[in-house]
């Protein structure tokens, strides 16, 4: 895998830019703020058992990512893999270990972990087993949701706060990311620009896959919702 972009690559910033455009239209039909569950969310209409069931499912995917991360940098080099590092390095200790911080979320709810269902199972194995095919498609897999994560954790803080009471241990994990996936959704778009044409087009595949199973994981949360509700 290349440390630098090849010269016909132009500027870095060129490259950042292609990426950048490459992504947006691989995820153009399935940005995570439109999906149905997440309008919901943002508009109060989800039910508490929704967001509690949501909650104990999100809590195992929410598990997987530093290891996932960890496999991803054991196959980049190069700024690549310094990028992806200081991603991890948030993830286990800015301000505190997320998994914590998500904890503190689902305790607000009350929600327990959940037995991960076929969507969840599907999201964490896409996660999981990214870097098996490589660390190119692990940065795929990985800026799918990175590039979004921030307006959509923004959305998500100010939902809990304005239509469920939740305080602001409860809404912790999702006001951090907030403000750090914007600089995770940049340093994953930059670690993009570093790679090969080759390794480019393997880690759009990734975008795709990815993209995939978070918009069927919340399609799964959503199909539930007349159960999960009463209805």
């Amino acid at each position: 895998m290349d440390a630098d972009p090849p010269s016909h690559y132009g500027s870095v910033m060129d490259q950042i830019t292609a990426c950048t455009a490459a992504i947006d239209v691989i995820l153009a039909e399935r940005l995570l703020l439109s999906h149905p569950f997440y309008q919901r969310w943002t508009a109060g209409t989800l039910s508490r058992e929704e967001l509690t069931a949501y909650a104990g499912q999100y809590r195992s995917v929410e598990a997987t990512l530093p290891t996932a991360l960890a496999a991803i940098i054991a196959d980049l080099d190069g700024p690549a893999k310094v990028l992806v590092q200081a991603n991890l390095d948030d993830e286990l200790s800015n301000p505190a270990p997320h998994l914590d911080l998500f904890d503190q979320f689902a305790a607000a709810l009350g929600a327990d972990l959940l037995e991960p269902t076929p969507g969840t199972a599907n999201l964490i194995a896409t996660y999981a087993t990214a870097a098996e095919r490589s660390g190119a498609f692990g940065l795929g897999v990985l800026a799918a949701y990175e590039v979004q994560a921030a307006e959509v954790a923004t959305s998500k803080a100010e939902g809990l706060r304005a239509n469920y009471g939740i305080d602001a241990a409860g809404t912790a994990f999702w006001d951090v990311h907030a403000s750090l996936e914007v600089e995770h959704g940049n340093w994953v778009v930059e670690a993009l620009s570093h790679l090969s044409t080759d390794d480019l087009a393997e880690a759009l595949a990734g975008v795709e896959a990815s993209a995939a199973a978070w918009w069927s994981f919340l399609d799964e949360r959503e199909a539930a919702a007349p159960t999960l509700a009463g209805i």
